[in-house]
């Protein structure tokens, strides 16, 4: 059984969309997923409560409001600041991990190169958190 119910994924890349969510229909029919173009919009859609994700997948580089810039948005809002964030980012650069920690990210994860892959690790969040919170 899952914990998390409801995710949200902050991505500017259309295909990245449609990968991330061919993925996690593939290995979970129960979890549902919302999509946001960038941080702008993922806020928007958070704070009119349009979506209340028990996680949220959140991409470094985007147009308008990035990454960092969300991370530190959502901290200034009581009902976001506790919403786990997991840095979903083809960037793999130490200073921007670190930055991103700093900021209150949970965990880091790259991109993967296959689609196989991306079914693991979406496994492995989905099972490993859940299990830590029943």
């Amino acid at each position: 059984m899952t914990f998390y119910r409801s995710l949200m994924l902050v991505d500017d890349d259309a295909d990245d969309h449609e990968i991330f969510l061919s993925a996690l229909e593939n290995i979970s029919a129960s979890v549902s997923c919302t999509t946001a173009v960038n941080g702008e919009d993922a806020l928007e859609k958070l704070l009119t409560k349009q979506v209340t994700p028990d996680l949220i997948f959140l991409d470094i580089n985007m147009p308008l409001m990035n990454g960092p810039q969300f991370l530190k948005e959502i901290k200034k809002h009581e009902g976001l600041k506790n919403i786990p964030v997991i840095i979903y980012s083809t960037t793999s650069a130490p200073d921007a991990i670190a930055e991103t920690k700093e900021l209150g990210a949970r965990d880091f994860v790259s991109k993967p190169e296959s689609f196989s892959q991306l079914e693991q690790i979406l496994k492995d969040i989905l099972s490993n958190h859940s299990g830590k919170l029943q």
